[in-house]
């Protein structure tokens, strides 16, 4: 069984729309795309280790139009090179309206049923499932209790407004932190592990 991982930069209110520029994402004005890259520094460290080891992408469709547009035209000679030869030859699964418009290569849609086909994919055999951006996606995978590990890169700034990572759907869980720690910007890293349901206490008499 294949695990499910949602890594993420996300705000301290939870916010992770649009981390990487000012029209990534601008769904409901939002106004604030681009907020990560003035807190960038060796906390990407931990994104960038996902990508070392094989993969395979599990994308919501604005997201995957984003990377679609981008991750095929970076330079031969550009800093992102390496990321993207990743990106480029990993499969894409995308949950979309628009399955016959798929144009990044080695790109699959999940179907009518995204949940359904999430589960088929964890019960076969491959590397992991990552997920990057897509947060209705993502609301919908921890409404199912489909993910398996967190990993979230909190930067130390509010936004009052954006698409959140979680909302009032997320199935009730713990996780376990096998790590956590904190950049020289003041990113904190810290690194879930899906660990059953949440304990339940009263207090000591």
């Amino acid at each position: 069984m294949r695990k499910l991982i949602v890594p993420a930069f996300v705000t301290l209110d939870g916010v992770i729309q649009s981390p990487g520029s000012p029209d990534e994402d601008t769904a409901d004005g939002f106004a604030h795309g681009g907020w990560f890259w003035p807190y960038a520094d060796e906390a990407t460290d931990a994104m960038e280790a996902l990508f070392q080891h094989p993969f395979e992408l599990l994308l919501g469709r604005r997201t995957y139009d984003g990377f679609a547009s981008f991750w095929p035209e970076v330079a031969a000679d550009s800093p992102l090179r390496g990321t993207a030869d990743l990106f480029n030859a990993a499969p894409k699964h995308v949950a979309t309206h628009r399955p016959d418009v798929l144009p990044w290569d080695h790109s699959h849609a999940l179907g009518p049923d995204v949940i359904a086909a999430v589960r088929a994919l964890k019960q076969g055999d491959g590397p992991p499932l990552l997920t990057q951006g897509s947060s209705e996606l993502v609301q919908q995978l921890l409404a199912s209790d489909l993910v398996d590990e967190l990993i979230l890169i909190v930067v130390p700034i509010l936004l009052g407004t954006g698409k959140r990572l979680f909302d009032d759907r997320a199935r009730p869980a713990a996780f376990r932190p096998v790590s956590s720690s904190t950049s020289s910007k003041g990113n904190v890293v810290t690194h879930y592990l899906r660990e059953g349901g949440i304990p339940i206490a009263s207090p000591a008499t």
